[in-house]
């Protein structure tokens, strides 16, 4: 992209939490010739930093401040709270509550990061969005030669985060940069070290989406009361109990370690591991396995509400089709094949292979190569 128009740089919009990630996009655009101007979401104040005890947001829009006068640039505050609470952390207890996994992560790109920073971009009259994600853009043509970008994997397979991006629009990539993606996260540390970046070493977020690392059942207690219900073993015996199906997941461990007392029936030295493999909301019962038991496998699972990035839906219903599937942020890429069942209308992914940890509600995301293709939330009826 040429970087001067009428003697004038281009002018892009930056997410900038405070990390490492979006600084060093900042520091790139620059560098490139852009004229950056950094927006500091607060989307959650909740959250306390356990050193100072002030609220998380403050400690990290400071080092945003810290960032954006080192670069010279400006930072605005984008108070998006109202929206996020709504369209991410109540929906979010709506689906616990219904017994599925969301993913905040994704519902928070959706619907806040990229079409708020987009308008607000739009209302400064500036033209191009950018965020710290390891991503790619690229503009190519459809078979009708007709202009479209596509989302492309990260360069780092260890910090890739298209499969965060799935539900991202044309109308957002096309004004969307990636300045990170073609990088690892070692060379983006180094660079920032060598440029005396005093958050080259901060470590990256994890936990929700500006919510932060947080006692996930602690969290949902909040909102949603425990109600006690039966666990039990493959065969339908009652093995223990839990105190409420909402705060467990498919896939996830059970013992005491974990805050569960079963009986599992071990005559062995060593005992065999359980995990959850089905949950039932309507009788409130969590049925447990022990490892490699059938239960705990799945090979075919229902594409709810796919959304495609540049491709269209008809392209996928005529015949099955081959690629790679994704259940979880930088999982393995799992060879299958999408098709779409005539008789239900649903789309389906049949795994070459049985894999275990299939949650309801999570995403699948899909992709051709380094191309996502797009994905859809994981659902089995």
């Amino acid at each position: 992209m040429k970087i001067k128009t009428n003697n004038e740089k281009i002018k892009v919009l930056l997410a900038m939490s405070g990390g490492v990630d979006s600084s060093i996009a900042a520091f790139l655009l620059k560098k490139q010739g852009y004229e950056v101007i950094g927006a500091f979401m607060k989307n959650w104040s909740d959250t306390k930093d356990p050193l100072t005890g002030r609220c998380a947001w403050r400690t990290e829009r400071k080092m945003a401040l810290k960032i954006a006068s080192q670069l010279d640039i400006p930072l605005i505050t984008l108070d998006f709270e109202k929206q996020y609470k709504k369209e991410v952390i109540n929906k979010m207890f709506e689906k616990y509550k219904k017994g599925i996994t969301p993913n905040p992560d994704i519902d928070c790109n959706q619907k806040i990061k990229f079409p708020l920073l987009l308008k607000e971009a739009q209302k400064r009259k500036i033209n191009l969005i950018s965020t710290g994600h390891y991503a790619r853009v690229k503009k190519s043509k459809n078979k009708d030669k007709k202009e479209i970008y596509e989302l492309l994997r990260g360069k780092d397979e260890s910090k890739d985060q298209s499969y965060f991006l799935y539900k991202i629009t044309q109308e957002e990539l096309s004004h969307c940069l990636f300045p990170i993606g073609e990088y690892t996260k070692e060379q983006i540390r180094e660079i920032a070290k060598e440029n005396n970046f005093p958050n080259y070493n901060k470590k990256g977020t994890v936990g929700i989406c500006f919510v932060g690392k947080v006692n996930l059942k602690k969290f949902l207690q909040k909102k949603i009361k425990p109600k006690k219900g039966k666990i039990v073993d493959p065969n339908g015996k009652v093995i223990g109990e839990h105190d409420g199906i909402y705060y467990y997941t498919i896939g996830q461990r059970l013992g005491p370690r974990y805050g569960f007392e079963i009986d599992r029936g071990d005559n062995q030295t060593k005992p065999s591991k359980w995990y959850v493999a089905k949950k039932d909301i309507k009788t409130n019962t969590i049925t447990a396995a022990p490892e490699n038991h059938p239960l705990n496998f799945r090979k075919e699972i229902i594409v709810k509400d796919l959304h495609l990035i540049s491709e269209k839906e008809k392209t996928f219903q005529k015949n099955p089709t081959k690629i790679f599937s994704r259940i979880r942020h930088v999982g393995e890429l799992l060879p299958s094949i999408l098709n779409y069942n005539k008789k239900t209308k649903q789309f389906q992914i049949i795994l070459n292979e049985s894999i275990t940890g299939v949650s309801e509600g999570q995403a699948v995301v899909i992709y051709d190569k380094d191309k996502v293709i797009g994905g859809g939330e994981i659902s089995f009826k």
